[in-house]
């Protein structure tokens, strides 16, 4: 016998109205979650573009860093190759960059109408004729000799679009600290890559490190490269783009250098092979 209280179909009203409460509240969630999702997209979208702007807006700047390419082998074992540099440039045309590991000690010269390569090791060097900004620059070595210069994509003027193009996942994940500077940590999908970027805080929101993970390349090896010594202004380069050769120095063709063991990327007891 049901109680006084209640009458036949309490109870199912009763669940039901309960249900509709869960079910409320769940959207309700839900409806936060995705706002505070599209709220963190837009400002680290606005990050992004923030520190871009500032890097482009640097007539003069310089700085150091550290890099490390990870190669993964065909047994799946992850191996990591550590060098270090230093950048220079003023814009339009003036870039100065060195690297050095264990087994490469180089420097890349370039002064609006000559890029020159200098392998320090080695005592010899090569020059091309290439006119024209930066931008001209990295480009070319890029795409015609496939050699890019380190962290380039983050300091040429259309940065911003590069970086942003075809993303399809964005990341605000808060604070970090990079060489004892405090940074937003963000981070980005595309299809074939993801990339990570922590960015100064304050008002130099400078590049402070940069990790790239190739996805679409077997063990999806990750390329990082973290910037300390940043400094901007005229005093920042402090150094000619004019190349002079070093004493006892050979000058060699492309297709010598091309032939040269241990000047490019992997060192000569590193083996290419397909998907690697």
């Amino acid at each position: 016998m049901l109680p006084k209280t209640l009458r036949p179909g309490d109870g199912l009203r009763e669940a039901l109205r309960h249900g509709a409460c869960c079910c409320l509240l769940a959207a309700m969630a839900a409806a936060s979650m995705a706002s505070k999702a599209v709220a963190g997209e837009v400002e680290a979208m606005a990050l992004l573009k923030g520190m871009t702007t500032y890097v482009a807006a640097q007539r003069e700047l310089s700085f150091r860093y550290d890099s490390d390419l990870e190669v993964v082998t065909s047994d799946k074992q992850r191996l990591t190759l550590a060098s270090s540099g230093s950048v220079s440039l003023a814009r339009p045309g003036k870039i100065r960059a060195t690297r050095s590991s264990g087994f490469v000690d180089i420097e890349s010269i370039f002064d609006g109408s000559t890029f020159t390569f200098l392998g320090k090791d080695q005592n010899v060097y090569m020059q091309i004729p290439i006119a024209g900004s930066i931008e001209v620059l990295v480009d070319e070595l890029k795409d015609k000799y496939q050699r890019p210069l380190p962290a380039a994509d983050l300091l040429l003027p259309k940065a911003y679009a590069a970086l942003t193009n075809e993303v399809i996942d964005v990341k605000d994940l808060g604070s970090g600290v990079i060489g004892g500077v405090e940074c937003d940590h963000l981070a980005f999908r595309k299809q074939d890559v993801d990339y990570q970027i922590w960015i100064a805080q304050g008002d130099r929101p400078y590049p402070c490190r940069y990790v790239i993970t190739a996805k679409e390349v077997l063990g999806s090896p990750q390329y990082s490269v973290q910037i300390s010594d940043w400094k901007t202004g005229a005093g920042a380069v402090g150094q000619d783009f004019t190349f002079l050769p070093p004493e006892g120095a050979r000058s060699i063709t492309l297709k010598e250098l091309k032939a040269m063991k241990d000047m490019g990327e992997l060192p000569s007891n590193f083996v290419r092979e397909d998907n690697q």
